[in-house]
């Protein structure tokens, strides 16, 4: 219904200023990884003004009923904003701040104040002063906010709180990485019982705080005072002035972290403090780096001949916040999050303190139990886009060599040799792998519904393409039978004149192919002539284009078998003689997939370093890059013009003989996705 533009990077977090006499349809607030707000209204695709003043990324919004917006931000302040002004910011977390809520208030006028206030107007009164927050932190704290000042901090046994939300009687409820909900409570009534209010100190006391992420200050253990100085006379009157105080007692050879509680007027176990043994790097067998110690500083080398870059790391760290706080502060390319948070796992025997419950997963990653967090939720929209371009790790054994240093604790050096290009050669055929299964079954009888009588599927016919498109979305280990392909290729030749119900079966077919026994069965010797002779007549520009995409779709998926790579280079000629009539259309899917499909024969006469092949290829790049509009089909020729000049002196004059490096120029300056700007410039370098 409205697109709305204005960041200059993702979007993170959104939420609605709710309506008012100004603006009845009520505003929306949006959070960017820019580190700004954007505020729109219903009636201008640009922001009616920009928040400035975080430090970095907008994660949490939450607004009230006046106006008010409370944002967090990675930068671990929040801030409280009225209409287009800060009036104040809350400092006390140590981490980024994933999560913020405005307690509710009902009715009057709100003005806000250089005294820390915003207050409740009613006939020219002030009735009451409103300045009540919530905030959720990865420095495992839930903090109330009264005035401007931190009034209540509430440690949680788990590694982040990542979301939080008020009910109507006030209780507070938040949501931890150790996958509890948690309620917290003003009312008596409502509290938990002895028994639970013990098991959770007692999951508390038990959890580990790294003295280097948390807000513990310096420590030196050997200074510290024992246990007993908890209960020294005095100590309580004189030194807890505050709710959430922290203090730190040795306890033999471990340092334990308590809090003060002034509703229960006593200290609270809140964990075990780690990486705090020793005041040197020689005692403690850690590496320093600005002042404090590390359990690892890597040394990298991004570029050849550029400055190199110091990453600590502690074993208690995560390793993907810890990759996107050292891209961010290096100002380094974020596609780079994943190839450094796996260098530092690899790097570090993926050493990494437990917290919580062991048997919990992440939701955010199936491969590892590692707390990606929304790092991995606000990255998802670039890692899809590069699903099927999988990155070279960042510091690939061939180009680093590790050294152990002399620190005892084994800080690596990365002698990077060369400037890294993650974007080609490419080696392995890209494919079109989403579906959506009940979506494509629903149409495919909802067509064969308006099919002539003597042309329909029968409703075996439907189970058995029901059961082969099953078994090929859940990867399953059995194989589609031969009835079953029969009656896919009987559903992908519906006549002529059902042209236009035929493109479910051909998506059926574009997903089927990839299966190893299709793929041999229609691509084989015997069959593979008319099944690519039948896909190739979809092709013709003055048909459907669904059945033209699914078609090109089709082929550049055959290339992920053995039979099927054959039959596309057999076909070929054949075959890119008619694709490159679908260049002149305006369907942008169309073009991403005839550059893909190019991009899938340039990965093979890489490999097999025909440069006949690749003379065809770079023909037909040049060809479509005179037409192609759309960015992700340009990065995708891109790369396939990349791979085919990639370690090839021939290929590298073939191309400009055909100039090609005139036609890409354009592109060397692209903000926006900055992967054709790079690919570009990589390619440039070649030519």
């Amino acid at each position: 219904m409205h697109c709305m533009s204005g960041h200059s990077n993702f979007v993170s977090c959104v939420c609605i200023i709710p309506s008012s006499d100004i603006y009845p349809h009520g505003l929306i607030a949006t959070g960017g990884n820019d580190h700004n707000i954007c505020i729109f209204s219903l009636d201008s695709p640009m922001p009616l003004y920009i928040l400035k003043g975080h430090k970095n990324t907008v994660c949490s919004l939450s607004s009230g009923k006046f106006g008010t917006l409370l944002s967090g931000s990675w930068d671990t302040t929040a801030k409280v904003w009225l209409n287009d002004k800060c009036m104040m910011t809350l400092q006390g977390h140590t981490a980024a701040v994933w999560a913020v809520k405005i307690l509710p208030e009902q009715g009057l006028m709100l003005t806000g104040s250089a005294d820390k206030t915003i207050k409740l107007w009613k006939a020219g009164r002030c009735e009451r002063t409103f300045s009540d927050f919530v905030t959720t932190a990865e420095d495992r704290s839930l903090r109330i906010w009264k005035h401007g000042e931190c009034a209540q901090t509430i440690r949680l046994p788990a590694q982040s709180i990542w979301c939080c939300c008020v009910l109507d009687n006030g209780d507070i409820v938040v949501g931890a990485s150790d996958g509890i909900i948690r309620v917290f409570t003003e009312s008596e009534d409502r509290t938990a019982g002895a028994e639970e209010i013990k098991a959770f100190e007692k999951e508390l006391s038990q959890a580990t705080i790294d003295s280097k992420t948390g807000d513990l200050g310096d420590i030196n253990a050997e200074q510290l005072p024992g246990r007993e100085h908890l209960n020294e006379p005095g100590a309580v009157q004189t030194e807890c002035t505050r709710e959430g105080q922290t203090r730190l007692i040795r306890d033999g050879e471990k340092v334990e972290a308590y809090q003060w509680s002034v509703s229960e007027g006593r200290w609270i176990k809140i964990g075990d403090v780690v990486g705090s043994s020793g005041a040197n790097q020689q005692t403690s067998g850690k590496v320093l780096y600005e002042g404090k110690e590390f359990d690892y500083v890597f040394s990298i080398d991004v570029n050849e001949g550029g400055p190199s870059y110091k990453l600590p790391y502690n074993t208690s760290d995560d390793p993907w916040l810890t990759a996107y706080n050292f891209l961010q502060k290096n100002d380094l390319n974020p596609m780079f999050l994943d190839q450094v948070a796996k260098f530092i796992i690899d790097n570090t025997k993926g050493q990494m303190l437990g917290l919580g419950n062991p048997n919990f997963s992440d939701p955010f990653t199936v491969k590892t139990n590692i707390y990606r967090r929304a790092v991995v939720v606000m990255y998802q929209a670039l890692q899809d886009l590069l699903t099927h371009y999988p990155q070279k790790i960042l510091l690939q054994k061939e180009h680093t060599k590790l050294q152990f240093s002399q620190n005892r604790n084994s800080a690596y050096r990365s002698a990077a040799s060369k400037t890294m290009n993650i974007y080609f050669p490419k080696k392995e055929a890209v494919t079109f792998d989403q579906a959506n299964p009940t979506q494509i079954l629903g149409k495919l009888k909802e067509l064969n519904g308006t099919a002539p009588e003597e042309k329909k599927l029968t409703e075996d016919d439907l189970i058995l393409l029901e059961k082969i498109l099953s078994l090929i979305c859940n990867s399953s280990s059995e194989k589609p039978t031969v009835q079953q392909l029969q009656i896919l290729w009987k559903a992908i030749n519906w006549p002529e004149e059902s042209e236009n119900i035929v493109f479910p079966a051909l998506d059926i077919l574009r997903l089927s192919i990839k299966h190893p026994s299709v793929n041999e069965n229609f691509c084989s010797e015997k069959e593979g002539a008319q099944f690519s002779s039948h896909l190739i007549n979809l092709l013709n520009p003055k048909g459907k284009p669904a059945n033209q995409l699914l078609a090109l779709r089709t082929f550049c998926n055959c290339f992920i078998g053995q039979a099927g790579q054959k039959l596309m280079m057999s076909e070929r000629e054949s075959l890119m003689s008619h694709a490159i009539k679908l260049k002149s259309g305006s369907n942008k899917n169309i073009h991403i997939a005839l550059a893909t499909l190019t991009l899938n024969y340039s990965v093979c006469f890489h490999k097999d370093h025909n440069i006949e092949g690749k003379a065809q290829c770079l023909s037909l790049i040049s060809t479509i890059l005179e037409v192609v509009q759309d960015l992700e089909a340009t990065f995708r020729l891109l790369v396939a013009l990349g791979t085919l000049i990639s370690d090839d002196s021939n290929a590298v004059q073939l191309a400009k003989s055909l100039g090609v490096d005139s036609q890409i120029k354009k592109y060397s300056s692209v903000s926006e996705p900055a992967k054709v700007s790079e690919c570009c410039r990589f390619i440039l370098n070649l030519l």
